[in-house]
Formats: structure tokens, sequence, C-alpha cells
């Protein structure tokens, strides 16, 4: 076979080609196109922008289903009984809030964002939460915690914020009990009609004009469904739990696919 040129086609040539492509990085995903810094940093100034605004924010556009979703998470904890807890990507603390009916004796919630974790403790203040929950500003991928410390480890909707997935899943990892467990909610990608095009329509047109209108910030809501796109949900990220380490990987849907509650022991 020949090329319109004259010179020889080859395929071996194109194979080569298309698996130089597929072995490109991915682009991470990042709520600042203009801006130089790392996904880390960029997450960390998104979360300070809208943290005044977003509890509000985050119960009205998920129309508060985001609660019944980590109340059945929490519930998923409940046979093991966990004492010390670390609720990883806290915010402001909801999460963590929710855990209380575990009856732990204490949880430590870690965030990067000083802005959210500064509405958390004025919500832990008011409930007076304080002598239970612990908010403390860190590195979700660089836990300065011992290992095998934790009973549990849970997180709501910040895993895909990490900027290295598995360094971040491994460390969560790391930390906890052997025997411990790990319950994550995340977004995931609804597959069937009419939901799937529902799903994005909203994602893509909707929730941004709201949370432009509500928080001010612009990026933070176009950021979100294009993280959720991007996010390797279902399966795949109970590939990458099991890749880690973990055993007795579950994902649970929830809501039409809209989320999942994922399930890994160590």
């Amino acid at each position: 076979m020949t090329e319109n040129n004259g010179q020889h086609f080859s395929w071996a040539r194109v194979i080569v080609v298309l698996l130089h492509f597929n072995s490109l990085p991915i682009m991470s995903v990042v709520p600042y196109k203009d801006k130089n810094e790392g996904k880390k940093q960029q997450v960390a100034e998104m979360f300070n922008n809208i943290s005044p605004k977003y509890d509000f924010l985050n119960h009205l556009l998920s129309l508060g289903i985001d609660i019944q979703w980590r109340k059945k998470a929490v519930k998923l904890l409940k046979k093991d009984q966990p004492k010390l807890i670390l609720d990883i990507a806290t915010g402001t603390g909801d999460f963590a809030i929710e855990a209380l009916a575990l009856k732990p004796e204490k949880i430590i919630g870690v965030d990067i964002s000083e802005g959210m974790l500064a509405e958390g403790k004025k919500k832990m203040k008011k409930k007076k939460l304080e002598h239970i929950i612990d908010l403390q500003l860190g590195d979700s991928e660089k836990l300065l915690f011992e290992d095998n410390k934790f009973d549990a480890v849970i997180v709501s909707f910040g895993v895909r914020n990490f900027e290295n997935l598995e360094k971040g899943l491994s460390d969560m990892y790391r930390v906890l009990k052997p025997g411990g467990k790990t319950v994550i909610v995340e977004f995931s990608k609804p597959r069937a009609f009419p939901m799937k095009q529902l799903y994005n329509f909203y994602f893509t047109y909707i929730l941004p004009q709201i949370g432009k209108v509500v928080s001010k910030d612009t990026s933070a809501y176009t950021y979100l469904p294009e993280s959720v796109q991007v996010f390797p949900d279902g399966k795949d990220f109970l590939s990458v739990l099991e890749k880690v380490g973990f055993k007795q990987t579950v994902c649970k849907p929830l809501t039409f696919g809209i989320s999942s509650i994922y399930v890994g022991v160590k």
C-alpha cells in the first residue's frame, strides 16, 4: 500500500505513533487555567475563595441529597465501631459531624484549605463539638500521622481533588490500622439514559451559573464537572484502591449513579 505521494505506507509507524500518544500523561484538570501553580495549590485557593458560601451552595446544588449520601456511607462503618477516625479533605466538617453517629472517641479532620477549616471551626464551636472533632491544616497526600493509627479513614468528595491520586490513597492506607476500613463518597458519571444527559446538562450549564452568582468564583464550578469527567470512577477507581493495597473493595452507586460510595479494607 502506498501514500498519495508515492511513499510506502507503514502501519507499524502508525501503531508506534498511537502508542506514543496513548502513553502521554493526561493533563491534570485545574480550577484556574491561567495560573502556573500546581493542582494542589489551586484547589486550596479555590476552596479558600468559596469557603464562606460553600455549605449553602453544596446543599443547594445537590438539592440536599449529599446529606443522605453521607448518612449511607457512615452506616457502612457501624459494625466496625471505629474509635479513632480520620476525615480527609474534611472541608467544613460535615462528614466528620455525620460520623459522630458511630460514637467514636475522636475524629481528626484534615484539609489544605485554611478558609474551609476556619468555617468548620466556627461550626464545631457553635455545636460544641471541639472536644471530639479536631480540624487540622494538612496535606492529604503527606499525612503527618504514624503508620497504623486510625480505625477508619473517611473522605467525602475529596479524592477527586488529589494532585496524585495513588499517592493520596497510599497514604490513607498507610495510616489505617490492619483490618481498618476506608469509606469514600465521590461523584461519578451516570451511564443510563436519560440521567446521563440530564446530569451532563446540569453540570455543564446550570451548576456553573448558580456557582458564579452565589460564590463569585466561576472557575470553582466549571472545575467541578471537569474534574468529575476525568476521575476514574466505578471499577476503575476500585482498581486504583486495590493497586495501593486495599482488599474487599466495593462500589455502591447512589442516586442513578450520580455519586458512589467506595469501600476498602487494609
